[in-house]
C-alpha cells in the first residue's frame, strides 16, 4: 500500500485529542508494561505493522522477553507465561477489539475482567484499548507503515 496523507500533520487537532488521551493513559495508575502488552495484541489483531513495530520495540527496551513476544498472539496456549491479570486483559482487549464481529462481550470475559481489576482500572483498561484500536485505524487506513531498520534492510535486500 502507498502512504496516504499525513493525518496527524493534516488535522492537528485530531492529533492532540488522540495524543491527550495517550497521556492521560501514561498516568492513569496502570503498569505501562501492561498497557503495552495491549498495545501489541490489539495491534496484532488488526494487522498494523507500524503499532508492532513501535510497539515490541517498547516493549523490549522495558525488558519484557522475547519469548513473552513470541507467544503473545496464542497467548492462551502460553501456559505459565502471563499472569491472571494478563489473561484477563488480553481477553477484554481481545472481545472489545472484535465486539463488531459477535456485537456483545461474553460475561465470562467481563467476569474474569472484573476479578482482575478495580472499577477505575477496568475503566482505564477499556480506554487503552479503545485508543489503541483508534492509532491502529489511523495508521492502517492512512498507509502508515514502520521504517526499516538497518538489519530490516539488509534482509529484504538479500
Amino acid at each position: 500500500m502507498s502512504k496516504r496523507l499525513d493525518w496527524a500533520a493534516t488535522a492537528l487537532g485530531a492529533r492532540k485529542a488522540q495524543y491527550g488521551v495517550h497521556l492521560y493513559l501514561e498516568n492513569c495508575g496502570l503498569p505501562t508494561a501492561l498497557l503495552l502488552l495491549i498495545d501489541l495484541r490489539v495491534s496484532q489483531i488488526n494487522g498494523c505493522a507500524f503499532c508492532l513495530d513501535m510497539h515490541a520495540k517498547s516493549l523490549r527496551e522495558a525488558g519484557e522477553s522475547q519469548q513473552r513476544l513470541d507467544c503473545l498472539a496464542g497467548w492462551r496456549e502460553a501456559h505459565g507465561l502471563f499472569s491472571a491479570r494478563e489473561q484477563a486483559a488480553l481477553a477484554w482487549a481481545e472481545a472489545l477489539t472484535r465486539v463488531a464481529d459477535r456485537r456483545q462481550v461474553p460475561d465470562a470475559i467481563y467476569a474474569a475482567a472484573k476479578a482482575q481489576f478495580s472499577d477505575r482500572e477496568l475503566v482505564d483498561l477499556t480506554l487503552a484499548i479503545c485508543s489503541i484500536n483508534s492509532w491502529n485505524r489511523l495508521a492502517v487506513g492512512f498507509g502508515k507503515g514502520p521504517v526499516p531498520d538497518a538489519e530490516s534492510e539488509r534482509a529484504a535486500a538479500a
